[in-house]
Formats: C-alpha cells, structure tokens, sequence
C-alpha cells in the first residue's frame, strides 16, 4: 500500500496493518499519543470496524480500510462537511480507475456511495477536540448479505479495484478534494460536485430520523449539508442526520 506523490508532498505519511481493530480507533488513539497528522491508517482486516450509530462494518480481507487523520482542518461545526469532501474524493478515486464508470456510481447522502443503486462503500467522521478522523470503507470483493439497504462490491459489480491499486488515487484525491474545501470556505463548491453526483434528488425518498420516518422529495441539500425535504403538504424540512432509502415513484 502506498500513498500517492502529491498525498506525500502535501504531508501525508501511512501507517499499515494486516489487522487493527478499527482503523478509526486506532488513528485517534495515535493522536492522543501524540502522533502527527496528516496521517494515513489502512489495514487488511478489522476485528472491529463499525460503521454511522454504532454499526458494525463487517471487515473481511480484501476490501479497503482507510482513516485519515487530520489536526484542527477546520473549525470543529465544520467537520460533518468531511463526509462530502471524502465522498467526492472517493468518487474521483473509483471513476479515474475504471475509465466509463462514472455513470453508474453516485452519491448518497450523507456519506454512502453506490454503484447500479447498490451500496459499496461508506464513509464515517469522528471528531475529538480539534482533531478528527474521516474513515473510509470500500467493498472492493466482499459485502455483506442481507442488509437493509442493498450491498454490493466493486468484483460483484464487474469492477477490478483491489485496495492496493485504489488507495494511492484515493489519497491524492483527497489532498485535492481537501484544498478545494479549504477548512470549509469552499464548501459551497464542493456542495454543488456532491449534487451533481448524487442519487435521489428529485424523487421520492423515506428518511429514517432515530425512530421517526419521513417521506418525501429529496429536493436538494442546504448550505449546511441538510437534506431538504418537501413533505407531500409542499412545506420544506432541512434533515442533519438520517438513513435515506429510494422509494418507487
């Protein structure tokens, strides 16, 4: 595994394991210990991956693991607008490896990526202090089965990207992606690539809030990242968090 130059020239140093318990965990814990970001953790494997609330990322080998590791990048209100910019990044990563496959990967809010409508990676922000890791998970041969959103992975799709050939464009993506948000002053800009990548908008969804259910249009997402929703009576609901699933039209 190795990082991109410009991810280099830009700071970036990697660490990797064959199997850490999450790779979140573990770049946070070697921020409390005082290590230096910007700074990349992969793994083969996680014995505890977890994914948004809580939720188990099942960690076979050959998937991607990734976390990177940034100090104080923004004012902390600004870290949930990491989940757009590592999308994006992802997004560019995937596309620029397999030449013709943008039209079939798109972005869901808020931090999930498809591909033919099926989910294949996720991406999970965890802030402390002023520091705050931005976690990225890609099903490149495994996913799991039954989900309540539908899985897949890239082989599964009939894409070749194994980790060790995704990551290096990924982390130059990154860098990228991360100086056109500029601590958030580009924000507006990279909002308006996350919409022109994403699924959904426009049509029918059904958002899940805790235990609460919303259905609606997905008409667009505010400058602060909210889903804005227009309930059937026409009145508007900006969203901050919440599980999204396409509903038939």
């Amino acid at each position: 595994m190795q990082l991109d130059p410009t991810a280099q020239a830009a700071g970036a140093r990697l660490i990797a394991y064959d199997t850490v318990g999450s790779t979140n965990e573990e770049a946070l814990r070697l921020a409390r210990a005082g290590e230096r970001a910007p700074l990349w953790i992969v793994a083969s494997s996680q014995t505890a991956g977890r994914g948004r609330r809580g939720r188990t990322w099942v960690s076979e080998p050959g998937n991607l693991y990734a976390s990177l590791l940034l100090s104080d990048p923004s004012p902390p209100d600004r870290f949930p607008e990491l989940s757009f910019v590592a999308a994006l990044a992802l997004h560019d990563a995937v596309t620029a490896r397999v030449p013709g496959l943008a039209g079939r990967v798109a972005l869901k809010w808020p931090n999930d990526l498809l591909i033919d409508r099926n989910k294949f990676a996720g991406i999970l922000v965890e802030g402390e202090g002023t520091t705050v890791v931005v976690g990225i998970g890609v099903n490149c041969v495994h996913h799991p089965a039954g989900t309540e959103f539908p899985a897949t992975d890239l082989a599964a799709a009939g894409v070749r990207a194994m980790p060790d050939s995704l990551f290096p464009p990924l982390s130059a993506a990154m860098t990228a992606r991360l100086a056109q948000w500029d601590r958030g002053a580009g924000f507006a800009a990279i909002r308006a690539d996350w919409i022109s990548r994403a699924a959904g908008i426009g049509r029918p969804v059904r958002v899940r809030t805790g235990d609460s259910e919303l259905n609606g249009t997905f008409e667009a997402i505010d400058a602060n990242g909210r889903l804005v929703l227009r309930l059937p009576d026409g009145t508007m609901q900006a969203i901050a968090a919440g599980d999204v699933f396409m509903t038939a039209r």
